[in-house]
């Protein structure tokens, strides 16, 4: 079915796309190059394709060019092809950076990449490393299958990003993520341009990393799933050899309830303290006031220093509800006896203290909106999740920020939102431009709560890609049709890197439908959401928590359907009059599916008991297909509907746009579209 819809995207209306310059192609890029200029003609992968590396060579480059070989070879299955490094006089594809990049990466490097393709050959050059990376991924996206072979096409791209700081934050303490899954989402990273993983390694339900020094860290808060040190050492590398920084984030003074298991003299009420399996805001908090506690985060955190070699150190900071400080008469002793007058001076007491000891070890503090206050060192880097609003401040003060707010994947929201979301748009947009070069760029974030190893790729991707061009291509690049279409192909791209968000959908409805025959779930799951924004813990019919299984419908089903948003572009189309011919047959097909889906999925109830709670979903999807095809008969018939049919008909769309089993049906809005259209006086 994805690849009908691809095929129908293409034809409708073509994968175009225009550069910075205005020129018109249809190729497959994501992030959109900053500038490119097309040319004549196209280059030809064959048996005498061969790559050469001509200029500065170190073992990242050779690790990039090994591995483009590699995908070169997947992509176009000449598995037998030798594509082996070559004489640059000889080569088809030359390869030149003029020096090395930093040993470990560093922010602000130059990315920049020139590549210039004709049908003779290709050169690839950068000022460094980092560019040559970037450089490849352009170049295995260009790939194409034609009439005339495997191909890419002739042009000229000169590219670098437009922020310094392209980040996706992965939450493994609500849910443990295993190494191999976090190094297959660095491909992907890596894939569209990504240059910043933020893990977010300590939670109320686990702490996730060994701490040597802090055993009991990682033995009592982490039901036994967390990284070695060597793990994490092997992940850093891994991300490395792609150019890609990883920033460890270790949460303080809130969301600290897993550090209490161990260490419970660190908290600021008595305890004991159990890992946390429920999801909110909890009362636990570190105790700011005791000298002991310093002491403690001042040896772990040069433990994590000496293993974490990026220069910044993420130390959370964000909703500490300050209920543990208030109930704790020595605490409100010592904020009286030292002029603190409410809890986010107290905070911003911690706080600076921390920021002395990310400091001694020799990086640069890193926290979430909350840490923004009026002393805060201009050194320390702020992360905006409440709004543009704190991200704007903090420019405005001087720090370096970074803006995460519109870009939380995991509230499912439509690649377009995020799309949307710019970080020099809102109140930034009226900053003085040296204020504005503080902002870094942005991270987009997956929280955890609703997440497992499989299902983490399909909440990440392709969305992600989405946002990796918002903070990639040049901010003129905002064609929301454009980007769904190279997103599609983007996709399956990715889906050949190894990521799971195509390839682990059928399996997890199979387990839903107790069958190797998952059609009729996947008719259904095809083109239902998960509810949006924070509405599935408000919805819970029992409270969630860490040990609830995660293989419901609501699971599987992807953050965005695509399918529905076909049908609704056909809608649309048929409506406006400005379509192409057989696009009601095409409707009609979808409609009579959805309509007769039921019997089947009613019958599959007997088999599964995941099955019940998604059939009165099943129902209005049965209803929305009937409702659909009477209006398109009428439509067709030219005649206004009755109006107590149409009042029927809205009055059962309106029931089957309520969410059930946390679950939105979202072919509901262009079927309302169509009945209302079919009560209308038609002139044919």
């Amino acid at each position: 079915m994805r690849i009908v819809f691809l095929v129908l995207f293409l034809v409708l209306e073509g994968v175009v796309f225009a550069s910075n310059a205005g020129a018109q192609h249809t190729l497959n890029l994501m992030p959109m190059p900053a500038q490119m200029q097309p040319a004549t003609g196209q280059l030809v992968i064959d048996p005498s394709f061969s790559v050469a590396i001509a200029g500065y060579k170190d073992a990242r480059l050779q690790g990039g060019v090994d591995r483009f070989l590699a995908d070169l070879r997947r992509q176009t299955g000449m598995v037998p092809l030798d594509l082996r490094l070559s004489d640059a006089a000889t080569a088809k594809f030359v390869i030149e950076a003029e020096r090395n990049s930093k040993e470990i990466p560093e922010l602000g490097e130059d990315e920049s990449y020139s590549l210039e393709i004709t049908p003779s050959g290709a050169k690839l050059n950068a000022p460094n490393t980092l560019g040559i990376l970037h450089g490849l991924q352009t170049f295995l996206q260009l790939v194409q299958n034609t009439p005339a072979g495997f191909v890419v096409p002739a042009l000229v791209i000169h590219d670098q990003p437009r922020f310094p700081w392209r980040g996706l934050m992965i939450d493994v303490g609500r849910h443990f993520i295993p190494l191999d899954i976090l190094k297959r989402n660095l491909d992907g990273m890596a894939a569209v341009k990504l240059n910043v993983l933020h893990w977010h390694l300590s939670e109320n339900q686990g702490f996730r990393i060994e701490s040597k020094k802090f055993p009991k860290l990682q033995e009592m808060g982490s039901d036994g799933l967390y990284y070695t040190q060597e793990e994490v050492r092997e992940l850093i590398a891994y991300a490395g050899e792609r150019g890609i920084r990883v920033i460890p984030e270790f949460d303080m003074p809130g969301h600290s309830t897993a550090w209490f298991v161990g260490y419970p003299e660190l908290a600021s009420g008595k305890g004991p303290y159990p890992i946390e399996r429920r999801w909110g805001v909890f009362d636990p908090a570190m105790d700011p006031t005791q000298e002991h506690t310093y002491k403690f985060l001042d040896e772990f955190i040069g433990e994590m220093a000496k293993l974490f070699p990026d220069r910044y150190f993420h130390i959370g900071g964000d909703e500490v509800n300050g209920k543990e400080w208030d109930a704790n008469p020595r605490i409100q002793e010592f904020m009286h006896s030292h002029g603190l007058k409410n809890n986010d001076e107290l905070q911003a007491y911690f706080n600076q203290h921390v920021q002395a000891i990310v400091s001694k070890h020799g990086k640069i503090m890193m926290g979430w909106d909350e840490i923004l206050k009026p002393d805060l060192p201009k050194e320390v880097v702020v992360q905006s999740w409440r709004g543009a609003a704190s991200l704007a401040q903090a420019a405005r003060e001087g720090h370096g920020a970074v803006l995460s707010s519109g870009y939380y994947l995991d509230l499912m929201q439509p690649a377009s939102q995020h799309y949307a979301v710019d970080p020099m748009a809102g109140e930034v947009a009226s900053l003085s431009p040296e204020q504005q070069r503080h902002i870094l760029g942005g991270e987009a974030c997956m929280w955890a709560e609703f997440v497992s190893p499989e299902n983490i790729d399909s909440r990440i991707w392709p969305r992600a890609a989405a946002i990796a061009e918002r903070l990639w291509s040049p901010q003129t690049v905002n064609d929301v049709d454009s980007m769904y279409r190279r997103m599609v192909l983007t996709g399956d791209w990715l889906s050949g890197l190894g990521l799971s968000h195509d390839s682990g959908y059928e399996p997890m409805l199979q387990r839903i439908a107790g069958s190797e025959d998952a059609a009729g779930v996947r008719t259904l799951a095809d083109v239902v959401e998960p509810v949006k924004q924070y509405a599935r813990s408000d919805q819970a019919v029992t409270e969630p928590t860490s040990l609830m299984p995660l293989n419901r419908l609501v699971d599987a089903a992807r953050p965005e359907s695509l399918t529905a948003r076909h049908f609704s572009a056909l809608v649309d189309g048929l409506l406006s009059g400005q379509t192409r011919p057989g696009v009601e047959p095409e409707l009609r097909a979808f409609l009579v599916r959805w309509r007769d889906n039921d019997a089947g999925l009613q019958a599959a109830g007997e088999q599964s008991f995941l099955i019940p709670e998604i059939l009165p979903l099943s129902q209005d999807l049965s209803a929305l297909g009937a409702a659909g095809l009477e209006a398109l008969d009428f439509l067709d018939r030219g005649e206004p509907a009755p109006e107590n049919w149409k009042s029927a008909q809205l009055a059962r769309i309106e029931e089957a746009e309520k969410p059930k089993a946390q679950l939105l049906l979202m072919i509901a809005s262009p079927v309302r579209k169509l009945v209302e259209a079919s009560a209308k006086t038609i002139t044919k």
